[in-house]
């Protein structure tokens, strides 16, 4: 990771002793003065308030389903409370979302914004600077728009390959995701808005999201998903953390007060506020006592619960008045700590310089695009090319983007968009292609060559169109949502069966992948060149167009591991499918009793533990399709001079150099585990480095100290074993080519 990020994850050293946690800003003493300032605040104003002025702040509107329930003006949106104008708190507005501002369906007319690419794309490209630079584009905009609340912030783990909200997160790995987080959300807040984090926690699939129960042990939470979410709140320090849908280990998340109290409020020392997530809010006197801050979207609950039931249960006794007090007073500290109250949003949107922003989406979905095949370096493409077709994924129109929440309606218009007539998304979310043609940007970048495009529909028509030009490049796409996992990880609609007929007939094809996350190849002996372009957002074309021809080079690294075959993860297939359909089936059949058929409650164990995603594969002795971390160049590098010391962390020094032609980026990685504990590694610290050719530079990777630690719940805190840990200097999570060893003093460390 770069230094700027770097400085707030590693403190400097510690002993033997409980200590606190490391993953804080090197100017924690006056972040906490500022922290306690904000709160003084919070609760000066909260002394101010009658009952019913504190009850307003804890549960808000859905504006879509709140007409006529306010006397302001309710822009369609995620969110909306009322302001409290003698007290100087403003109208609180609130959008989606993680990538950019969200206008799923267009309830606000005309209305467009950036679209950054997909979440997985930020993350492949193992940068903090590009996500803190996304977050503060979409962060701009947000404001611009008259919104004060982002809910922006994903950061659950992908533990399956068919999660449909996976393109929305950061991948597998607890500190690569935390990390990336912590920069976006940082990035988001620097424009005097609030940002979330979400969803806490284990919302880790969609089908029967709002039913499931999560069940993991407490260390093995500790070690990833939680994890995750401590270092994304280290350094992004979000003035809100969402609670999930799901239960975890029988309590729903919104009322769960192993979450809310004991993790997220006594042992992170979190001074923020708990939102629900849009309907999922289940009690009144429960969830406030067990942490719940607030309710959102009151209107797609059964009920009102923080409303007159809160205040009933105030009037009664059941529910404390201080406790009140402490909800209301952590709402407005996330405010005053992001600046909310003293930097009021305009009052009319202001104009925005989307072409700039454009250029920051661009820059993202060219860092984060993966390169992971060019065998007999079929890529960059010549600019002496002749004859090119394009086959597929509606390459001469425009993107794939994902559905759900995040959906943003790009500036530029939308050449595809179908509504859904099914499923669990079908309300608010649409099929929708970005406005950035790879065929166009082609075009632009190779003027001399002929390039058309062939739909695909008909694997015969697409071979011969391939069998008589100098190159196909296949474009591939895997649609996914917010709402509903995809039923497996094949490409749908036949496309594996036109990759590899078009293969056949030409032996020089390129497949571009644009999808939601792994899907299977079994085609990939045949193809030799492969880039994996996830949803590259409102500049895709060009980013897809700038990485073939060379213009840029490629330089993400997988964030996600990608299978083989369908049985090597986890979970082959959703939790719950199989009764959901049949459910489904049952109600489609007897529409006037449809209501009796729901799916109830059921367990999902994860048996991985803290080994999500490569550590699992390591486990269990697997070997995937392509690791975690890889990714080519155009380029090469290769690491020298590596020294390694221990102690009371362990750091490794090297040089990276490029020995190539070409200028380009590298993600040195370091994974570590206890010599002697038949652990699989875990990745403890990475790093991007841009280079010349022929250019070396002396790189030092820290490991963050509680990835080498565990969780031990009898201290309760993180443990470092003393004794001889293994390193790896790695290209990605399989690379053993350099190990070292290194001694290690033990040590233990808060939670």
């Amino acid at each position: 990771m770069t230094k700027r990020f770097r400085s707030l994850i590693l403190a400097s050293v510690f002993a033997g002793t409980l200590q606190v946690p490391f993953a804080v800003a090197q100017d924690a003493p006056a972040a906490a003065e500022a922290a306690q300032d904000a709160r003084a605040r919070a609760d000066s104003l909260v002394a101010q308030m009658t009952l019913d002025e504190k009850i307003k702040l804890l549960h808000g509107l859905f504006p879509p389903m709140a007409e006529g329930k306010t006397e302001e003006t309710l822009v369609p949106s995620a969110g909306h409370f009322d302001a409290l104008p003698r007290l100087g708190i403003p109208t609180i507005r609130e959008t989606d979302a993680s990538l950019g501002v969200a206008n799923q369906v267009e309830q606000r007319k005309g209305d467009t914004a950036t679209a950054l690419p997909s979440s997985l794309a930020t993350a492949a490209t193992f940068d903090p600077d590009i996500a803190r630079e996304g977050g503060e584009m979409i962060g701009a905009e947000a404001r611009a728009k008259g919104f004060n609340v982002m809910l922006a912030g994903g950061v659950n783990l992908t533990r399956d390959p068919w999660n449909g909200r996976n393109f929305e997160y950061l991948g597998e790995d607890p500190l690569l995701a935390g990390t990336l987080a912590g920069a976006h959300i940082a990035g988001i807040q620097s424009n005097k808005i609030v940002s979330t984090v979400k969803h806490f926690a284990l919302n880790s699939q969609e089908t029967g999201r709002m039913v499931l129960d999560a069940r993991i042990d407490e260390a093995a939470f500790r070690e990833s998903d939680l994890l995750a979410f401590q270092i994304a709140i280290e350094i992004g320090n979000p003035g809100s953390v969402m609670c999930a849908y799901n239960k975890v280990n029988g309590d729903w998340a919104c009322e769960n007060d192993f979450l809310m109290n004991q993790v997220l409020k006594r042992d992170w020392g979190y001074q923020g506020w708990v939102m629900s997530d849009w309907g999922g809010v289940h009690s009144t006197a429960k969830a406030a006592l067990a942490g719940l801050d607030q309710e959102s979207g009151q209107e797609l609950d059964s009920q009102i619960f923080f409303g007159a039931p809160l205040k009933a249960a105030v009037e009664s006794g059941e529910v404390p008045e201080g406790q009140i007090d402490d909800m209301v007073a952590r709402f407005l500290t996330g405010l005053i700590e992001a600046g909310v109250l003293d930097n009021p949003v305009p009052e009319h949107p202001q104009p925005i310089p989307y072409d700039v922003h454009a250029d920051v989406a661009q820059r993202a979905a060219e860092a984060g695009i993966v390169l992971l095949k060019n065998e007999g370096d079929i890529l960059p493409l010549a600019t002496t090319a002749q004859k090119i077709v394009l086959i597929g994924g509606h390459a001469d129109v425009g993107v794939l983007s994902g559905g759900g929440s995040s959906q943003v309606r790009s500036v530029g218009g939308v050449p595809i968009e179908v509504p859904l007539t099914e499923g669990a998304a079908m309300s608010f979310a649409r099929l929708t292609y970005h406005n950035s043609s790879p065929m166009r940007a082609l075009q632009a970048a190779l003027p001399n060559a002929q390039i058309s495009f062939v739909d695909g529909s008909d694997p015969a028509a697409a071979a011969k169109a391939a069998a008589d030009a100098d190159l196909a490049i296949v474009f591939a796409t895997q649609w996914t949502t917010e709402a509903q996992d995809v039923h497996d990880i094949k490409l749908p609609d036949g496309q594996d069966a036109l990759i590899a007929t078009v293969a056949a007939a030409q032996p020089k094809t390129v497949a571009v992948m644009e999808t939601g996350g792994p899907v299977l190849m079994p085609w990939i002996d045949s193809v030799p060149a492969v880039l994996q372009a996830w949803y590259p957002g409102q500049r895709g074309g060009e980013a897809i167009a700038n990485l073939l021809t060379g213009r840029a080079n490629p330089s993400g690294r997988l964030p996600i591991t990608f299978p083989a075959s369908a049985d090597q993860p986890p979970r082959p297939a959703p939790v719950g499918l199989e009764t959901l359909t049949s459910l489904e089936a049952q109600a489609a059949a007897n529409p006037a009793n449809a209501g009796a058929y729901q799916l109830k409650t059921f367990p999902v164990e994860y048996r991985e533990g803290a080994d999500v995603g490569y550590r699992w594969y390591e486990r269990e002795g697997l070997t995937p399709l392509f690791a975690f971390g890889h990714g080519l160049s155009y380029t090469s590098f290769a690491y020298r001079n590596a020294t390694v010391t221990g102690g009371d962390t362990i750091t490794v020094s090297f040089d990276v150099v490029n020995t190539g032609e070409r200028a380009g980026a590298d993600v040195p990685q370091m994974y570590i585990t206890r010599t002697d504990g038949g652990d699989p590694m875990r990745l403890a610290a990475f790093d991007r480095v841009t280079l010349l050719p022929g250019e070396t530079r002396r790189v030092t990777l820290t490991a963050e100290p509680r990835i080498l630690a565990d969780y031990d719940t009898s201290l309760p805190g993180w443990r470092i074993a003393g004794g001889s840990y293994t390193v790896a200097l790695a290209r990605d999570a399989t690379d053993r080519s350099q190990t070292f060893t290194a001694e290690v003093k033990p040590a233990t460390m808060a939670p």
